[in-house]
């Protein structure tokens, strides 16, 4: 009689048919494990179950600290920006700060509409990637997604790079230091985002919402102050530009401040790519998020730069101290208990920021590896409903582009805008294209909204790589086309293993294998040895032991000892004069593959320690053999564990179950 153990007790639950692991079946039985799991609980908080994931959804004011961020963030220094590149051509040209100011928001509210559409046509996210896919093809799509990839990347380093910067205006000390702090800003929101996303917004709103409402407060302050006929005296940068210029006010000069300011644009497209992270009705949510941020960037950054024009501000030739900073000093002096809860705010919005990236990149990154064009890594969610794999793999990234360009918001800048501004032509173009096949109800207006929105972000993009290509853009440009030959390769690698493994019909019969040849490398003659033995005979006839032999004396002594415990096993004995034992087993192996059509098994006895620490106390020949194995053909390995607390007896009672 056979008796079907099935599982039972706490660890399982039977649910339709089928059995259910619960929180029980995940815990760990050893010391070491126990301990892990309890720094992972602290660090990361408890499991979540799949069911779980729709309380993990945001609301619009979270979905707002969440994904709009790094957008609204960006009027922390698009006004320096432009500045900065206005002031080459003397502190005059700076009257045109507000100008530009206006032209972004102007293209913002093209932006926002335009995306509006993306968020109603294509609610299940994805954003640029898949309204270029759709509708321009594979490769198009492929290029929206790099782009997107390499603006979150920047998207973080940027960010953690301003917070570090606007913190060291008011603590100079920092400055120095400033890839250090920002490095271990990334660190800290990574581990926000690692998690859950819920956490993260419940973790990033106060900051968000204190950085928004004092920078209206300061606003409402300064503009009171120019209504009331108060002269504001310029707060003078530490290191100031050179009041006659070194360059002529050329056009070119203005195209460049205006590309410079339009990193305020960064961070819009967040939204419609994480709309099922929105609670239902999801469409509806993140419409109003993006309608939200655009909203609040676009007031904020028309204040400060009407109030940075007015008043006299000038940009800091070396980033010791930002136009925020100035500008506030200026207006309710340093000494103000407002000027620390601006600077503070904006320094932690700013690396906050960096959460958009940190959620747009991991989903993006699902959404490619589901359609089997990013490794399947990036498609698996954690513990903590979170995807996990693309949230480190960003980290890493955009902390290596940190370090390479040494935490310098300006060199860095430059890099920033091109991928966003790629991806928002293609999906605007894209709806076009939809709505022209689709010709839906009201689609003469949604082909006016997106064409207009294809010329006004195409003619950006002109610009902006025009007048920054030799600044780093170029970098990104060449960058991009490697990132979508590698997303292709990737494709077309799980296409081709797909293909060799899919079952053409499930009527096939299992195949009939011919019994392994059975090989089993010993070391010596032991308890181990005897196990793995014993388990080879057990699924085949044919079994060949092999020992790796450095003297003749060895090699007969072995030989011998093996003869007087059994003659049913026939022994190979190989000597090793040279005194290497993995390159002969190997020949050795190759050479019985090659006399025989039978698949080849591998047995391997391996001795595991009591510890974990002792574990290094062992020469681990089992595991570089198994290493070396790996890719081998026509190879099947098996690893037959001996524990240090096994007897090689069955109990009694086991005996009894067995007989029964």
């Amino acid at each position: 009689m056979v008796r079907i153990v099935r599982p039972a007790g706490g660890e399982f639950q039977r649910r339709g048919g089928h059995y259910v692991a619960t929180p029980e079946a995940l815990i760990a039985r050893g010391r070491f494990g126990r301990w892990y799991q309890a720094a992972r609980r602290v660090l990361f908080g408890a499991r979540l179950a799949s069911e779980q994931e729709m309380q993990e959804r945001l609301s619009v004011k979270t979905g707002l600290a969440i994904m709009a961020s790094d957008n609204i963030s960006s009027s922390a220094y698009a006004t320096e920006e432009a500045m900065r590149v206005l002031a080459f051509a003397g502190l005059a040209a700076l009257t045109l700060t507000m100008p530009i100011a206006i032209a972004v928001c102007i293209v913002l509210a093209v932006v926002v509409l335009s995306e509006s559409r993306v968020i109603r046509a294509y609610p299940n996210g994805g954003g640029s990637y898949i309204v270029a896919k759709d509708n321009h093809g594979v490769i198009a799509g492929l290029i929206a997604a790099s782009a997107l990839m390499i603006d979150y990347v920047l998207t973080v380093a940027v960010s953690s790079a301003a917070g570090v910067a606007a913190i060291s205006s008011f603590v100079p000390a920092l400055h120095e230091n400033r890839v250090f702090f920002a490095l271990a800003l990334i660190a800290l929101i990574t581990l926000g985002n690692l998690r859950g996303i819920r956490e993260a917004g419940v973790l990033f709103a106060a900051p968000t919402y204190i950085y928004v409402l004092s920078l209206y407060t300061l606003i409402g302050i300064g503009l009171t102050q120019l209504l009331a006929g108060v002269v504001v005296p310029a707060t003078a940068p530490p290191h100031p530009f050179d009041p006659a210029g070194t360059q002529l006010l050329t056009a070119l000069l203005v195209l460049r401040a205006f590309a410079s300011g339009s990193v305020g644009l960064t961070g819009s497209e967040a939204v419609a790519n994480g709309v099922p992270s929105f609670r239902p009705p999801e469409t509806k949510n993140a419409v109003t998020t993006l309608v939200l941020m655009g909203t609040m960037f676009g007031t904020l950054f028309l204040g400060i730069t009407f109030l940075a024009t007015t008043i006299g501000i000038h940009p800091d030739h070396d980033e010791i101290e930002t136009v925020n900073s100035l500008l506030t000093r200026s207006i309710v002096g340093a000494d103000n208990p407002l000027y620390f809860v601006v600077q503070i705010s904006t320094a932690i919005i700013l690396a906050l920021a960096a959460n958009t990236g940190f959620t747009g990149f991991p989903r993006l990154a699902s959404v490619l590896a589901d359609d089997r064009f990013m490794p399947r890594q990036f498609a698996f969610r954690g513990e903590r409903l979170a995807f996990s794999f693309g949230i480190l793999a960003l980290a890493i990234v955009a902390g290596l582009v940190l370090v390479a360009f040494e935490g310098s918001v300006s060199k860095l800048v430059p890099l920033y805008t091109i991928g966003v501004f790629v991806a928002f032509t293609l999906s605007q173009s894209g709806l076009v294209r939809r709505w022209l096949r689709l010709r839906n109800k009201g689609w003469r207006i949604s082909v006016f909204i997106n064409g207009f929105g294809t010329v006004v972000t195409g003619t950006v993009l002109v610009v902006v790589a025009y007048t920054k290509l030799w600044d780093g853009a170029w970098m990104v440009l060449v960058v991009m086309p490697i990132l979508v030959a590698m997303l292709y390769g990737i494709n077309r690698h799980y296409t081709s293993v797909a293909d060799a493994l899919t079952l053409t019909s499930l009527d096939e019969p299992l195949p009939v294998m011919k019994p392994p040849v059975v090989i089993v490398p010993v070391a010596r003659l032991d308890r181990a040895t005897r196990q793995a033995v014993a388990f080879a005979r057990s699924i085949s006839p044919t079994v060949k032991a092999v020992h790796i032999a450095t003297t003749p004396e060895s090699a007969r002594a072995f030989e011998e000892r093996w003869n007087r415990w059994t003659r049913d096993v026939k022994v190979d004995v190989i000597e090793s004069p040279y005194r290497s034992l993995l390159q002969p087993l190997l020949r050795y192996i190759e050479r019985i593959d090659q006399r025989d059509d039978q698949p080849i098994t591998i047995v391997l006895a391996e001795f595991v320690p009591r510890n974990w620490w002792e574990w290094i106390l062992h020469s681990q020949t089992a595991l570089r053999l198994k290493l070396a194995l790996l890719f081998r053909p026509n190879t099947i390995v098996i690893d037959v564990p001996y524990h240090s607390h096994d007897t090689g007896h069955t109990s009694r009672k086991q005996e009894e179950e067995d007989r029964s």
